[in-house]
């Protein structure tokens, strides 16, 4: 969680980044308000949250708006055309459209490989403003530069505000209770971390507990940290993550324990700070996409650790809660957030009220918990591509409303009832809060559903539900 930012000494590098940040948000409102105004949309979730088809969607719906009304630039058409263009962040690796939006929509579609680490998109909307003078400036050029991150790594925002032991502490009490733990507390309780620094050892130690959260990520829970770890990139390997939390213990100089505390810091400063300094810190608006039906599956203890993870979240878009966050914002924050529960097109549309209910009590759960008073929040239920069609079919006397489609383990087609979400919220947050082990009342499931093939008319893009709201809520009134 986030304690209150401790007063700290100044240092010259913190200065010489506030200063930077200073001048690059003088000139980037020089520039929107003279020239073509940018929109930095964030887009992040945890891993299988569905960012980067909600990416390849948005994109092909706002170049092809024929499934768009709930957008309203796009209703009235005032959206005279959209296209793609090279991106304004030269070192940052280009959202790869093109082959995520072929392997969508090709003659055996696919769902495209996960976001590992940020990419950027730059789509610009030739628009005719509304309004008195509308017909009088005439059309202008809107940038959207979307900015793919993982979730994993907002999390880590949460260390910056803690010691290595501080860390470990929490680590370990969410860890021992988890089945997918006992490899790595069992390592752990056969090492002397007062010893020697043995790499070897912290080498184990790093890939057992990677293993681990690994693990717990597939069981369904959202508090993961470090980020990295799962998402390593080109740091596989490196001291910055090998390490672990270990027990309160002396840590003497040159012990195991000690260099573990050493390369925390390290991953706060070498990995954690830049990412939300040269990313986090320049985004105007943000989305972030949720699995709950996913948690809700998993199971009660899913549930609550997803409602912590989104507290933690909605901490990172409180600059003031984090004295190096209140640096690099210098008075700028998100001005809006858009917490999307996705895979509705996995439930007949007669329970998207329910999800949408579930995730805002989640979310208003969480801001509680952290304290929110920050960008405005709205919860929504979307599928930035929908794989299913919606039946009601007969069984043992009562009438199901079920969705069917193409089963992503072996192609067949079936139809699915997941079970019945509760009208009220509180029958799945109150057995989560109090540690419920299942569900007492019902089961429900969940289903692994293929893209299915698909002929667009011209000027169509891909089947979705409420994208186009979603649309509106995020950057609706900059057009």
């Amino acid at each position: 969680m986030f304690p209150e930012a401790k007063g700290r000494p100044l240092i010259l590098g913190d200065f010489a980044d506030g200063l930077t940040r200073g001048v690059e948000t003088a000139v980037n409102t020089v520039s929107e308000a003279f020239f073509e105004p940018v929109i930095r949309l964030g887009v992040t979730g945890l891993s299988r949250s569905g960012k980067t088809v909600f990416i390849t969607s948005l994109v092909a719906n706002l170049i092809s708006r024929g499934r768009m009304p709930g957008l309203r630039a796009a209703a009235d058409g005032r959206i005279l055309s959209a296209w793609l263009q090279p991106q304004p962040d030269d070192t940052v690796p280009r959202f790869a459209y093109e082959e995520h939006l072929a392997a969508l929509t090709g003659p055996e579609p696919r769902w495209p490989e996960g976001t590992t680490g940020i990419s950027e998109l730059r789509l610009s909307l030739r628009v005719q403003p509304s309004g008195l003078f509308g017909g009088v400036s005439g059309p202008r050029t809107i940038h959207i530069d979307i900015v793919d991150y993982p979730g994993e790594w907002l999390l880590d925002l949460a260390l910056l505000d803690q010691t290595f032991d501080d860390w470990s502490a929490h680590a370990l009490s969410r860890a021992a209770p988890r089945e997918a733990a006992e490899p790595y507390m069992q390592r752990l309780s056969e090492t002397d971390a007062d010893s020697r620094l043995n790499e070897e050892v912290a080498a184990s130690l790093a890939k057992t507990y990677t293993a681990y959260l690994k693990a717990a990520r597939e069981a369904g829970y959202s508090d993961c940290t470090p980020g990295r770890f799962l998402l390593p990139g080109d740091l596989a390997g490196s001291p910055a993550l090998t390490f672990s939390p270990l027990p309160p213990l002396s840590a003497p100089r040159g012990s195991l324990a000690r260099e573990f505390s050493r390369r925390f810091e390290a991953y706060k400063r070498q990995v954690v700070k830049p990412f939300f300094r040269d990313h986090f810190a320049r985004i105007d608006r943000q989305i972030v996409l949720v699995d709950v039906l996913g948690a809700i599956h998993s199971g009660p203890k899913a549930v609550e650790d997803m409602r912590i993870a989104l507290a933690d979240t909605l901490a990172a878009f409180r600059p003031g809660r984090n004295a190096f966050l209140s640096q690099i914002f210098l008075g700028r924050r998100v001005e809006k957030i858009l917490f999307a529960a996705t895979k509705a097109d996995h439930l007949h549309h007669n329970q998207h009220a329910s999800l949408t209910a579930i995730t805002k009590a989640l979310l208003a759960d969480a801001k509680g918990r952290a304290d929110f008073a920050g960008a405005g929040t709205v919860a929504q239920s979307i599928a930035s591509l929908r794989a299913t069609t919606e039946d009601t079919i007969s069984r043992d006397g009562r009438e199901l409303d079920v969705v069917r489609g193409r089963l992503l383990q072996d192609g067949r087609r079936a139809a699915f009832y997941p079970g019945r979400l509760p009208d009220d919220p509180a029958r799945i947050l109150s057995p989560a809060r109090d540690g419920a082990e299942t569900w007492l009342d019902a089961d429900y499931e969940i289903m692994a559903f293929a893209p299915e093939p698909m002929t667009l008319k011209s000027g169509e893009g891909p089947p979705h539900i409420r994208l186009d709201r979603a649309a509106e809520i995020l950057f609706g009134d900059k057009l």
